[in-house]
C-alpha cells in the first residue's frame, strides 16, 4: 500500500497527506455544480478530441503508411529474418503514432477547453476553501486561459517532436517516452490551478522539477490511458475532468504544506 504522507522538496521540509483518487471522485460527485461542469466539458472535450484524432491518424497512415503495406518475402531465412523486423516495426509504428495522433487530437481539445477547465479547477479550490459563490466570467481572465492553454499545446508538439526522437533508443526507448509523457500529462493538470495564480510556463515547469515525485502520480494514469488503443479518446475526455479535480486538490495541498499559500 502507498503511503500517502509524501515529503516534496518545495515543501522545504514539510510534508503533506496525498489527496487519493478516491477522495477526488466523493469531491466531484457531492457538488452538483462541480458534477454537471464536468458532465458539460467531458462532451465537448469527446467531441473534439475524437474528431481531431480522426483527423491526425488519417493524416500519418495516408503519408507514413505506406511504407508498411507490402511486406517482405518470408520464403528463405534471411527473408523471415526481414519479416520477423518488418512486423516488429509496424507495430510499433501503429502504437507509437496513434499514442502521437491522440496527443494532437487531445491538445488541440485542450487548448479549446481550456478556460472551462479552468474555472472547473477555480470551483474546486473556492468550495475547498469554503467560498461556495464560485468564479466570476472575466473576459481578461478567459484570453489569459487560451493563451495560456496554446502554449501548452505547443509545448505538447515539441514534447511529441522529442518523444519521436527518444523512441529509437534501443531498449529504454519506450520507457522514456512514457515517463515524458507522464510529466507532461501532469503539466497539463497542473496548468489550471497554476494559470490561476498567473504562474508562467517556466514557472509551472520548475514546479514539476521541484515536485517530481507528485508530479509522476498525477501524470501517471492519463499518459497510461493515452496508450489504450480506441478507447483512450472516450476514456481521457471521460476521466479529464475528475483528473482535473484530482490535480487540483493535490496541487493545492502541496502549495499549502509549501508555505507558499
Amino acid at each position: 500500500m502507498m503511503n500517502n504522507d509524501i515529503r516534496s522538496p518545495a515543501a522545504t521540509g514539510t510534508s503533506f497527506h496525498w489527496v487519493p483518487l478516491s477522495r477526488s471522485t466523493h469531491f466531484l460527485v457531492s457538488h452538483l455544480r462541480i458534477l454537471c461542469l464536468s458532465l458539460l466539458l467531458f462532451i465537448i472535450t469527446l467531441v473534439i478530441t475524437w474528431l481531431f484524432y480522426q483527423i491526425s491518424t488519417h493524416f500519418v497512415d495516408r503519408f507514413v503508411g505506406n511504407h508498411f503495406m507490402k511486406s517482405p518475402d518470408a520464403g528463405t531465412l534471411w527473408g523471415w529474418i526481414k519479416y520477423q523486423g518488418w512486423a516488429a516495426f509496424k507495430w510499433i509504428f501503429i502504437i507509437i503514432s496513434r499514442i502521437i495522433s491522440f496527443y494532437i487530437a487531445f491538445l488541440t481539445a485542450y487548448c479549446c477547453t481550456t478556460p472551462g477547465y479552468c474555472f472547473l479547477s477555480a470551483s474546486v479550490e473556492n468550495i475547498q476553501s469554503g467560498l461556495e459563490s464560485g468564479e466570476r466570467f472575466s473576459f481578461h481572465g478567459f484570453t489569459v486561459d487560451v493563451i495560456e492553454g496554446c502554449k501548452i499545446g505547443i509545448f505538447g508538439l515539441a514534447v511529441t517532436c522529442l518523444a519521436l526522437a527518444i523512441n529509437f533508443i534501443p531498449g529504454i526507448g519506450q520507457i522514456l517516452v512514457f515517463l515524458l509523457y507522464s510529466y507532461y500529462s501532469c503539466l497539463m493538470f497542473i496548468d489550471f490551478p497554476a494559470s490561476r495564480r498567473r504562474w508562467t510556463l517556466g514557472n509551472k515547469i520548475t514546479w514539476l522539477k521541484d515536485n517530481s515525485f507528485p508530479a509522476l502520480r498525477l501524470g501517471f494514469l492519463p499518459a497510461l490511458i493515452s496508450m489504450i488503443p480506441v478507447l483512450n479518446v472516450f476514456l481521457m475526455a471521460l476521466l479529464f475532468p475528475l483528473l482535473t479535480v484530482h490535480a487540483t486538490l493535490n496541487f493545492s495541498a502541496l502549495e499549502t504544506a509549501s508555505g507558499k499559500e
